[in-house]
């Protein structure tokens, strides 16, 4: 009997060969020569798009002109465990601004039906020890995820300090106190010693640029800015002002995978415009078990997640603490995530065997469409081909059904996205689809800079800015902070490492940020800055370890993954994988004597 290795059609139970060249066909009719351009900003005549919905605004507030220990850009997860762990290290007033009405980051903007987390809740959620909670659902839904935040708010008394719906504008050092003077659009003028940014990824919707869709008289939203007064319902479904109305969702990821199905079931009609489809795994979610929850000892949080790290990361690991999509297919996150893979192994050898296990993966989730869906040109529509790391997975066990529903119609665009927008109808391939409501899930902005992302205008010393000083591509030590801009920190994706458990990356982060300030406190040392010497020694590290993926994002469908089809020459995550990131970091705190950094 032939092994899964095999080489031959006939020992696989499939064509390689015909697979790859299917992948590049479906992936070369969706390349658009203008790539990310393709896409509206939500600025301008489009900025209502980001308003806030869930808060009313508040006028007139006093500006702050006073001075804290450290301000804190952002109160998503990041920002939230950034101020926890400078707690735990000693810091007294924190302040967080956030542009949003509270805490929650994504959390807070993404309140759409359906919404959930799509990594295990005991292992994403996180300081769940420290706070003393229990997700109540395997995949936590939204609300639960945004009720987690505020508690990690209280319990760490950051909301004493807090500036909500608040941006910062700018930012520049005081040579003489050694300390940040942070401006904001509210007239504020504060002072601090420590700045940590962790303005997230997806703090900023995007629109598809789509002819004529300034012109569209219907109603209008985004995801991430739900408008329920305009659907009914909440989070849970129920969206009964829908009875009557006819819907368009534009777009087919991750969102759209989850409020589609109760779109479905509530609106009159409900066109989904599709571009490319998605990967739709099993979810199988469940509550959570009781008597497994009082069975957990201390520290079980740190173990199960680092368990899950060492499945997708590929460090290895006996026992699979999640036992997820994720973690059972973790060979196919190697090909993906650096650090993957066995060193025995010939690098092609080792390429070849992930690409078969690709293919037998991706199979799998489209047979489960043919095994789904009634119609054979809608299930022909929903298979995804391409690589199963081209896009992020998804997982739901609604999604596909939702399509047997007779007021529910999938119009694929046939990978060219959609063709304009009248007054009253979305076009496609010159066939106009009446409706009453378009509702964009199109993602979010991330190939923005963070400095950009965040609206900041930083400047160190002498007046420098970060964009001139970043002009020829980052700078850091460790991906965390920069020369010429003492006790500034940033939280993100910069020049360290990366996991599909985000949240994980921030607390590991976080604690490395915060061990860092309290060693300086402790040497009453008057700030933090890495040396010139030792940033150019990790911009060389990152440069030689960069793990190339721009062949495997070149072959993959245009998405934010890979720049819309362009990716990038120069990777500036570390090569190594998170696995040995977080070890190489900690062994720098407790092996060195942060020489490179605690000069002040």
């Amino acid at each position: 009997m032939s092994t899964p290795h095999a080489s031959t059609p006939e020992g696989l139970g499939f064509d390689p060969d015909a697979l790859r060249a299917r992948y590049r066909a479906e992936r070369d009719r969706r390349i658009r020569p203008e790539g990310s351009e393709q896409y509206q900003r939500t600025t301008g005549a489009f900025g209502y798009y980001v308003d806030d919905p869930y808060t009313t605004p508040v006028l007139g507030r006093e500006p702050l002109n006073d001075r804290v220990d450290a301000v804190i850009i952002g109160g998503g997860f990041g920002g939230l465990i950034a101020g926890a762990r400078l707690r735990q290290a000693g810091v007294q007033r924190i302040r967080v601004i956030e542009k949003a009405g509270d805490f929650g980051g994504t959390w807070y903007w993404n309140r759409y039906p359906g919404v959930q987390c799509d990594i295990e809740s005991y292992i994403y959620m996180p300081l769940l020890e420290e706070v003393g909670y229990m997700p109540r659902w395997k995949y936590a839904p939204g609300e639960e995820i945004r009720q987690h935040a505020q508690a990690i708010g209280r319990k760490f008394e950051l909301y004493d300090d807090a500036c909500f719906q608040t941006e910062v504008t700018r930012l520049h050092w005081d040579e003489t106190d050694h300390e940040w003077i942070v401006h904001t659009d509210r007239g504020d003028r504060m002072a601090a010693r420590y700045v940590v940014v962790s303005s997230g990824p997806f703090s900023r919707p995007k629109l598809p640029g789509i002819p004529g869709i300034e012109n569209f008289r219907g109603h209008t939203f985004h995801t991430s800015r739900w408008d329920y007064g305009y659907t009914g319902g909440d989070a849970d479904g129920n969206l009964h002002k829908l009875a009557d109305k006819r819907v368009a969702v534009i777009g087919t990821g991750a969102t759209a995978i989850q409020c589609v199905p109760p779109l479905g079931r509530d609106a009159r009609h409900l066109y989904v415009f599709q571009r490319t489809p998605s990967s739709v795994d099993v979810r199988a979610n469940r509550p959570t078990d009781p008597e497994w929850a009082a069975s957990v000892t201390p520290g079980w949080q740190r173990r199960r997640r680092d368990n899950f790290l060492a499945h997708v990361a590929g460090g290895g690991a006996e026992e699979d603490l999640v036992a997820d999509g994720w973690t059972t297919s973790a060979r196919l996150l190697q090909t993906f995530v650096p650090g993957g893979g066995d060193s025995e192994v010939p690098p092609e050898e080792l390429g070849r065997l992930a690409e078969l296990a690709d293919f037998t993966k991706m199979n799998e989730i489209r047979a489960r469409v043919d095994a789904t869906v009634e119609d054979g040109a809608t299930a022909e529509a929903l298979k995804p081909w391409y690589r199963y790391m081209c896009k992020r997975p998804t997982f739901s066990d609604t999604y596909l059904p939702t399509f047997n529903r007779p007021n529910v119609t999938l119009v694929d665009t046939a990978g060219q996205g959609v063709e304009r927008i009248t007054e009253n109808a979305v076009v496609v391939g010159g066939v106009p689809y009446e409706v009453d409501c378009v509702i964009f899930a199109t993602g979010f902005d991330i190939g923005v800079p963070p400095a950009e992302r965040a609206g900041l205008d930083v400047r160190g010393r002498g007046g420098i800015t970060l964009a001139e000083a970043w002009k020829d591509g980052p700078k850091t030590l460790h991906g965390f902070y920069s020369h010429g801009f003492p006790n500034f920190f940033h939280l993100g994706t910069l020049q360290n490492a990366v996991s599909v458990n985000f949240v994980h990356v921030l607390d590991e982060q976080a604690l490395h940020v915060a061990e860092v300030v309290a060693e300086a406190r402790k040497r009453q040392a008057r700030y933090v800055e890495p040396t010139a010497e030792a940033q150019a020694a990790w911009v060389a590290t990152i440069r030689a370890k960069a793990r190339n993926a721009e062949r495997f994002l070149a072959e993959c469908t245009p998405g934010y993954y890979n720049n819309e089809g362009r990716p990038s020459g120069r990777s500036e995550s570390y090569g190594g994988g998170p696995i040995e990131f977080h070890e190489l970091i900690a062994r720098w705190r407790t092996d060195g004597d942060m020489g490179e950094v605690i000069v002040g």
